[in-house]
């Protein structure tokens, strides 16, 4: 079985066998168990008002829960140990079945309420709180309230320190939920200190006996480096000799390194030889000067066939600028000549 399914089963058995001790004890002040697993068999403590109902005449009552619990639960030699409770108004449990009893005998929710949680504060807690849920008063459920003191909702002081007890109240209307939480006076809280009178705060103050300053400059002592000096020794001395190999073998190839530069220093420095041109390359440079050669004098023939083109082009244009005044003039003399025979 895995362990979350193992936790879950141990949960269970655990409210059920609460649940069973609820039922059985219900006379006898039932206010709680603690259960653990032992080697000789499952040891469970119980914590009742009157132990002497919880073991029976001659012990016959306990005897019947512990083969009830073998039967039911299958639990292998289950040894029960009852305690009684030394201030029954500290025990939650207790409180929650005495306030369902008052309940139930037609005792008034209020009055009811602010009685309990007097008396556990009377005892000595350093708070409680009371909560009756469902048909209190008529037939509408609602929710009622009485607080004292100082008391913890969440976080572990809920779950470590927090006694908390539940019981339900049979009604006509339908039943009544009873919960009750109360911190006992012995309860260490976290936000718990104390304010001593009367002391010097001197005696409570303890000293370094050297600062942080001087551990950290502190130096070790001549006669602990003698004796690491003495003890290493040998070792020193082996470490040197091969040192000192180390370091001739490191200047042998420095030399080598500083030769092999100088020999590739003067291979660069050295004159470069020249080149002499190849045969036909020159053959190839003096084709292409003749072509550009004849490109450029076929360039130079084409040329002035092009300018006397363009000196009779200016030729023509004035011609016929000349012959479009002598039309002017003509037309001009002939307008002249139809005027003088029109008035005559």
């Amino acid at each position: 079985m895995a362990d979350e399914h193992q936790f879950i089963e141990n949960g269970l058995e655990r409210t059920q066998i609460d649940e069973f001790f609820k039922s059985e004890l219900s006379r006898a002040g039932y206010g709680g168990m603690d259960v653990a697993q032992t080697p000789m068999g499952t040891q469970i403590v119980l914590k009742a008002e009157k132990p002497g109902m919880v073991i029976g005449k001659g012990g016959k009552n306990i005897r019947k829960i512990t083969s009830e619990l073998e039967s039911r639960f299958d639990m292998d030699d289950p040894q029960i140990d009852v305690q009684e409770v030394d201030e029954p108004d500290l025990n939650a449990q207790i409180v929650a079945d005495r306030l369902a009893n008052a309940l139930e005998r037609g005792w008034y929710f209020r009055k009811a309420g602010h009685t309990t949680i007097d008396r556990i504060m009377e005892s000595g807690a350093k708070g409680a709180e009371i909560v009756l849920s469902g048909k209190v008063t008529g037939a509408r459920s609602r929710v009622e309230k009485f607080n004292r003191g100082y008391i913890k909702h969440n976080g572990e002081p809920a779950e470590t320190v927090v006694d908390h007890g539940q019981g339900v109240a049979v009604m006509k209307l339908g039943t009544i939920g009873v919960d009750v939480k109360i911190i006992g006076p012995d309860a260490e809280l976290p936000d718990d200190f104390e304010v001593h009178e009367d002391v010097e705060v001197e005696d409570y103050i303890e000293e370094p006996e050297e600062g942080v300053e001087e551990l950290l400059e502190g130096e070790p002592d001549e006669a602990d480096e003698a004796g690491t000096a003495g003890e290493h020794g040998d070792d020193t001395d082996g470490l040197a000799d091969t040192v000192e190999g180390d370091a001739a073998d490191i200047e042998e190839e420095v030399l080598e390194e500083e030769t092999l530069d100088e020999e590739v220093l003067e291979e660069d420095e050295a004159p470069a030889e020249p080149v002499e041109p190849d045969a036909e390359i020159e053959e190839d440079l003096d084709e292409l000067e003749e072509s550009v050669e004849e490109e450029a004098d076929e360039l130079l023939e084409q040329m002035p066939d092009e300018a006397d083109e363009g000196a009779q082009a200016p030729a023509d244009t004035e011609a016929n600028e000349e012959a479009k005044a002598d039309e002017a003039g003509t037309e001009e003399t002939a307008a002249d000549d139809d005027d003088e025979e029109g008035e005559q």
